[in-house]
């Protein structure tokens, strides 16, 4: 009652008092100002947003307008940048610097040697056409003219350098021409043999070899290289310390071999997403492809083959798998059995085979891969895949470079387990294998019966047709066999085990059996065991190129067991030409060793200069304090000083 009443009072006052009515009004008056002003702001700041947007808009369309200016600019200053930094490393230390500066001119040449292709190849084919016109018109009598002379220079090197370096490179030549002419003889359709094929595969193996083994400059290039990889895989040390602790050496394999798989594999998908891999594997197949007359998916895969495994490299062209010859898969499967990948490269230095051999073998088996492969099973038809068509390589998988690294890194999961799995299951089938032969020929009363003894027998005369002495084609037979029926681990192993017994300068013989190889036999043996051919890889094989072509399921297996016999014996010609154009290094000490040694001492003129090395390397403090350098010994010293007219008398009390 009293709340209605005061209302009512309020209301009457209201109505009587006009000041009430205004005071009101303008408090009214005032919310609908600050609204306003509110609006007003929002109005302020949207369109200051708007004029910010616009001027980055406006920056943005100068940059894409002179985007290229910008980026030419920035290449210029880290081009600048990289020159200076060049130039500081060779004026500080020129020798530590050459490596810096070989890599940037070789870089730089390629540079301007594709940019100038892009540029000028059209204006440089039309050129040549007239050139090439005059070539075909008179190519059968050039071709003619070509082979005679380069068979009169074999010849002639040949007479020359047998009567410098003995006969034994001989032998290796024989041995390449006699697997070349079985290959023919058991070949598909021998009389549509491309000799084009096999004449340049047998001649780039040798332009490889000869630049590599018998040139200076080649062979310290490729020992640089080698060691430089040596260097690189090194550093797979540091994660296998921080996961498996500081005594993962104790575990030589599993701890030391395997984790650089996953180190070099992760490198490889790196490279892959650069396009570094790529452009590479594209000069090197295009060098094969125009000298040997190969279509481009079997050469790309041949040169990929160099640098990844088996079945990486068909991966660069899955898109044409389907559409290949039945004699182009065969040359695809040929070139993964005859090379070996990269990442397993590594494990094999790991056990102490020399890198140089490894990397020579990898780019020498590539060339006659191609060369065996169109021998066995030469093309009859038309390849339907021609460079004409667009021909254009897979890239990698990985949207960033990091996400390229974690490929690489899981995909060497399977690779690293395949390995490790069959190793464990193969040397255990072996031991058994052995054991049971022992058993058999027990009962024989030879004992010493064993799947090891089968294979030097089986496989003695393919190395000794290498070159390999005749004593040691035993041994080295034995390697192939493990190689070929076990897996190429296994028998580098083995290998690495005969270096050992070497350096360690144990007897040769124990028990009438050899207990380690010569130089050269060793050598010929890396080049020989430096490929996938086995039996395991078959399935690794067949599997790989079903999975990207299942429609072409038969026409694979059907081309196995010739890709295997293809690479084995691609890999026995890289050994042959390994065989002729080795040769081992001159040792003054073994030398000495021998010739004192023997019954009767000729006093020559290698002598002479070996007791003269040995007189330069000697340091005479006193009659009784004399010491010998190098690798020599006291009994050579004095040995030399007995046969040669050499005064000892200030050396030797």
């Amino acid at each position: 009652m009293e709340l209605h009443e005061a209302t009512e009072k309020r209301m009457k006052t209201g109505a009587d008092n006009p000041t009430f009515h205004s005071q009101e009004f303008v408090s009214i008056d005032c919310g609908d100002d600050r609204r306003m002003e509110e609006e007003a702001d929002d109005t302020e700041l949207k369109h200051n947003k708007r004029l910010l947007e616009r001027k980055m808009e406006d920056l943005q369309q100068l940059l894409e307008k002179h985007r290229q200016n910008i980026s030419r600019v920035f290449r210029a200053l880290f081009l600048a940048g990289y020159l200076a930094m060049v130039i500081a490393a060779c004026v500080l230390n020129f020798q530590r610097g050459m490596a810096l500066l070989v890599l940037t001119l070789v870089a730089s040449f390629f540079m301007v040697w594709d940019g100038m292709m892009r540029r000028y190849e059209g204006r440089l084919q039309d050129a040549l056409h007239p050139l090439k016109n005059a070539l075909r018109k008179q190519w059968f009598w050039i071709r003619w003219v070509v082979c005679v002379v380069l068979l009169g220079a074999v010849a002639s090197w040949l007479v020359l350098d047998t009567a410098k370096q003995g006969t034994r490179p001989l032998v290796s030549f024989a041995g390449l021409l006699t697997f070349v002419l079985l290959m023919v003889i058991f070949s598909r359709s021998p009389f549509r043999v491309s000799w084009r094929a096999v004449l340049w595969g047998v001649g780039l193996q040798f332009l490889f070899g000869l630049l590599i083994l018998r040139t200076r400059a080649g062979f310290t290039a490729v020992e640089w290289l080698g060691r430089q990889v040596e260097v690189f895989l090194a550093y797979t040390d540091d994660g296998s310390k921080f996961v498996f602790g500081d005594k993962f050496t104790d575990h030589f394999f599993a701890f030391k071999v395997l984790p650089i798989v996953v180190f070099f594999s992760t490198v490889i998908s790196m490279l892959y997403y650069l396009g570094f891999m790529q452009w590479l594997i594209l000069k090197v197949g295009f060098v094969m492809q125009i000298t040997m007359g190969t279509s481009p998916t079997e050469s790309m895969v041949a040169a990929g083959n160099i640098f990844v495994g088996q079945t990486e490299s068909p991966l660069l062209i899955r898109p044409y798998i389907s559409q290949l010859t039945v004699s182009e898969i065969h040359a695809v499967m040929t070139s993964g059995f005859a090379t070996i990948a990269g990442s397993v490269l590594g494990a094999f230095i790991s056990f102490g085979i020399q890198a140089s051999h490894l990397l020579t073998a990898s780019m020498m088996s590539a060339p006659a891969s191609l060369a065996i492969a169109k021998t066995f099973w030469p093309e009859t038809e038309i390849p339907r895949v021609t460079a004409k068509r667009g021909f254009k390589l897979e890239k990698g998988e990985g949207r960033n470079l990091l996400e390229a690294a974690c490929h690489g890194a899981s995909a060497s999961i399977s690779l690293v387990a395949n390995i490790a799995v069959n190793l464990i299951a193969f040397l255990a089938l072996l031991s058994f294998v052995n054991a049971a032969l022992s058993w058999l020929g027990n009962m024989f009363d030879y004992p010493q019966l064993s799947f090891s003894l089968i294979c030097s027998y089986v496989f003695m005369p393919f190395s000794f047709l290498m070159g390999v002495a005749w004593e040691d084609s035993f041994v080295v037979g034995e390697l192939i066999g493990l190689k070929t029926f076990f897996n190429e681990f296994v028998a580098y192993e083995r290998l690495a085990d005969l270096i050992q017994r070497r350096e360690a300068g144990g007897p040769e013989y124990v028990d009438n059996i050899k207990q380690y190889l010569s130089v050269h036999s060793e050598t010929i043996a890396t080049y020989a065991l430096c490929g996938f051919a086995n039996i395991g890889s078959l399935g690794v094989m067949i599997g790989g190129l079903s999975a990207m072509a299942p429609e072409r399921r038969g026409d694979i297996s059907r081309c196995a067991i010739r890709a295997l016999v293809s690479g084995t014996v691609a890999c026995f010609m890289t050994a042959c030409v390994a065989g002729i154009l080795y040769i081992p290094p001159f040792s003054c000490a073994a030398f000495l060793e021998n010739e004192f040694s023997s019954s009767s001492v000729t006093n020559s003129t290698q002598l002479q200069t070996c007791c003269l090395d040995v007189y330069n390397g000697t340091s005479v403090i006193s009659p009784f304090n004399v010491t010998v350098g190098g690798s020599y010994s006291l009994d050579i010293l004095h040995n030399c000083c007995s046969v040669t007219a050499y005064n000892c008398s200030s050396i030797l009390p």
